[in-house]
């Protein structure tokens, strides 16, 4: 269960990202990242409250900050744009209202991931509840991405190496959930709901109709569901289909 609250920032162009250098992350990755949500005319961003079923897990994040590495940023968010290239499912430059307009009649759980428009922020979940399309920011600190959260939950929320990997795991942990196979809930406590409370649920990627995934990306898919993404090197395989696999080593 993970708390995104909404708020009052505007919106702006998020041309900037593809222009990021290695200088300007310092000073983008400093800047106050738990900003609200922003709503605009078209409520863009996030209802009042968005809860990630099916419950909070406890982050093991270090006591103390270390210090940033500018080319460890780099490298972390080229692998996550690699990655969100190939899933399918990454939307780009797309606005929060193109977003909703992709959702609106959908299924509730669809989902995409597309830029962020806040200039704090590189990449925002956009998924359909059963209130209708609502967005969520990710947030990227020390080598690592996490859904926006407000300060009492973040301590308890997981970090991720990657967009994608994340993703993955909330979609993991709703589909077991609805099977009846989620864990027991966590010891730790719990962050108080609010009224407007809306229940977040992962399912299904919604796909880029203008692009295809291509058959072999579809057949990769279709193993990493099978094997376990370490298993992927020993597996009686030509070399350069085993790097293939460990190119995108996700199941979405």
């Amino acid at each position: 269960m993970i708390l995104c609250l909404q708020g009052s920032q505007p919106l702006v162009g998020e041309q900037k990202i593809g222009r990021l250098s290695l200088a300007s992350f310092p000073a983008l990755l400093s800047e106050q990242i738990m900003q609200p949500l922003a709503i605009e005319a078209c409520q863009e961003e996030t209802p009042p409250t968005v809860l990630v079923t099916p419950h909070l897990e406890i982050s093991h994040l270090p006591s103390t900050p270390r210090a940033r590495d500018p080319e460890e940023d780099l490298l972390c968010i080229a692998k996550t744009f690699s990655f969100l290239r190939e899933s399918g499912w990454y939307w780009g430059s797309i606005t929060a209202c193109e977003a909703k307009q992709q959702l609106l009649k959908m299924p509730e759980g669809t989902f995409l991931v597309r830029d962020s428009t806040h200039p704090s922020y590189l990449f925002t979940l956009s998924v359909k509840t059963n209130r209708g399309p609502t967005n969520v920011r990710i947030e990227y600190s020390d080598s690592k991405f996490r859904l926006d959260t407000n300060c009492l939950s973040k301590p308890r929320i997981l970090a991720f190496p990657d967009v994608v990997s994340l993703v993955q795991h909330y979609v993991l942990s709703c589909t077991a959930e609805h099977r009846g196979e989620a864990p027991a809930p966590s010891s730790a406590p719990l962050v108080p709901k609010e009224p407007a409370a809306v229940h977040l649920k992962l399912i299904q990627p919604l796909k880029r109709k203008d692009k295809a995934s291509s058959l072999q990306h579809l057949c990769r898919l279709r193993i990493n569901q099978c094997v376990p993404p370490v298993a992927a090197g020993e597996l009686p395989l030509p070399r350069r289909m085993v790097e293939f696999l460990q190119r995108y080593p996700f199941q979405l």
